[in-house]
């Protein structure tokens, strides 16, 4: 991986990110492809329509399904799927966390139970990077021990300790494989740890930033803590990682959550939010989300958004796609899918054109008077 950094704009960064399947231009939103597959999207649409150069899969799920033996088969993801651009994929230290009725983690990894069969499997930090070897993704998470908030203090010092722990044995077993000529083009992301404790953000920062990573995430947050204590921890936490890594906010967010953490410091981002809210019907405008179910939009000729310019708006009413989602039409998820990927992609543009120009704080300001906040 090649990272640089093109500018900044007080702590908001631009950067590019190469790597051996595509050039990232920061900051980036990744679109969530869990399965191999953006819900409702092919590799066209992402490529041609949305000219994203990244997306993200997930270790748990393809794990299970369809097997990363069966993706190694067919030449990794890039193969698998026909999108010949980046993939990060999650460890699957989240779904231990989201699955936790069906999850136990322990001193040396994590049990669970497949949610589509009930079999048992355990995930280690070592087995974690194997299935990722198998899946040929260019950026890789390591194993991590994410808890709900609010948590006990005892319970999210264990969770740094462990997190810690497993990065020391992952960063290991990857540079030894890498030695053994594997892996020569995958990157490896650590996965910073503490809750809104700044004190345990700090000595888990610390601990990781220390060891031979490619990159470095902020996990833990968006899972039950106010905006505010979210917007804090980043920046707090950001001033203990490398000026010349990248940063990664995991599963943040909303439009503005973007916004706030760019301006704190975050390179890179994914969440579900656009593609889950586009199929139950809620869409994202330069003016604020509106609900494309309601009556209003029976007879409204208008697009989405009167300042997108992405395929669906180019083309179809706010009516049209009403009368798409209360007729449970397959095209609705598509068209919906497709605008608001663009939305969020091209905000991220904004952002960076804004940062190259040092007018960041302009942008953000006219961000939120078009919402009226």
């Amino acid at each position: 991986m090649d990272f640089h950094i093109d500018h900044t704009d007080n702590k908001a960064r631009a950067c590019t990110i190469k790597t051996a399947h595509s050039t990232i231009k920061t900051p980036v939103f990744m679109p969530v492809g869990t399965v191999g597959s953006v819900k409702g999207l092919d590799a066209t649409d992402m490529i041609e329509l949305l000219e994203t150069e990244i997306i993200l899969g997930n270790t748990y799920h393809l794990y299970l399904r369809p097997k990363d033996s069966v993706v190694k088969h067919f030449g990794g993801l890039h193969g698998f799927t026909n999108y010949p651009k980046s993939f990060l994929t999650d460890s699957g230290g989240f779904q231990a966390f989201s699955l936790s009725n069906i999850s136990k983690p322990d001193e040396d990894g994590i049990t669970f139970k497949s949610h589509i069969d009930g079999s048992k499997h355990y995930f280690t930090p070592q087995k974690v990077i194997d299935i990722q070897y198998n899946l040929n993704s260019d950026i890789m998470m390591i194993l991590d021990d994410l808890i709900a908030l609010p948590a006990e203090k005892s319970r999210i010092e264990l969770s740094i300790e462990r997190t810690s722990r497993w990065a020391e044995t992952s960063i290991n077993y990857h540079r030894q494989q890498q030695q053994k000529g594997m892996a020569a083009d995958q990157n490896i992301f650590a996965i910073i740890q503490g809750g809104t404790s700044q004190e345990f953000r700090e000595i888990s920062a610390r601990s990781l930033c220390s060891m031979d990573y490619d990159g470095f995430a902020i996990g833990g947050l968006s899972v039950g803590e106010a905006n505010q204590q979210m917007y804090d921890t980043v920046e707090f936490t950001t001033q203990f990682m490398p000026l010349d890594k990248p940063r990664y906010l995991m599963g943040v967010g909303t439009p503005e959550d973007l916004i706030e953490n760019i301006e704190r410091g975050v390179d890179m981002f994914d969440c579900v939010m656009p593609t889950r809210n586009a199929r139950n019907g809620t869409l994202f405008t330069s003016f604020g989300k509106i609900n494309i179910k309601g009556a209003k939009h029976i007879l409204s000729d208008e697009p989405i958004d009167s300042e997108c310019d992405c395929y669906t708006c180019k083309r179809y009413t706010r009516g049209y796609l009403n009368h798409l989602f209360r007729a449970k039409e397959l095209t609705y998820f598509r068209l919906s899918s497709l605008h608001n990927l663009h939305y969020y992609l091209s905000l991220m543009k904004a952002a960076r054109e804004a940062i190259l120009a040092d007018n960041f704080q302009d942008f953000k300001a006219q961000f939120y008077a078009k919402r009226g906040i």
